[in-house]
């Protein structure tokens, strides 16, 4: 039988992002948004993003993103276009509303940020990089031996 590990990182995470997924959303709820809209806001080009490209950079489901998108259109947020030079890509644009939107979800997280960086020394925040990034790559090597363990099944 394994011993009970001194930490349970996953649920430290866990806890943490649920807590900050809260804050988020009651801060984005009062501009009529959602923390998700917020965040792909923020990920959005001014030369406009490909669709596909927005769920990666911010880990959300093909589904969800599909959902939310659907949801900034009919908001005003976000405007649809196909590329130029490849018709198959639809790129998604900020409009007036949308940038106006970008630049409050901005300025919440940098005053979160900011709070953060005020509250805990820089060395603390240091250390918690290099954890943080260990645990990533971590669960990279995890989920990429999965990968190919399932695709010997």
């Amino acid at each position: 039988m394994q011993n009970k590990p001194e930490f349970l990182i996953d649920l430290d995470v866990r806890l943490t992002w649920h807590k900050m997924s809260r804050m988020y959303n009651q801060q984005a709820n009062s501009y009529g948004i959602s923390m998700s809209m917020g965040f792909i806001l923020l990920h959005i080009d001014k030369d406009g993003t490909p669709s596909t490209q927005l769920g990666p950079r911010m880990g959300m489901e093909p589904t969800s993103l599909s959902r939310t998108l659907k949801t900034m259109e009919e908001k005003g947020l976000i405007r649809r276009e196909e590329d130029a030079k490849d018709k198959r890509v639809v790129r998604i644009f900020l409009t007036k509303a949308g940038l106006d939107a970008r630049y409050i979800s901005r300025d919440v997280v940098f005053e979160f940020n900011n709070k953060v960086i005020e509250r805990i020394p820089r060395e603390h925040l240091e250390i918690f990089e290099q954890v943080i990034n260990q645990v990533q790559l971590l669960l990279d090597e995890e989920t990429s031996d999965t990968s190919s363990n399932n695709s010997t099944l």
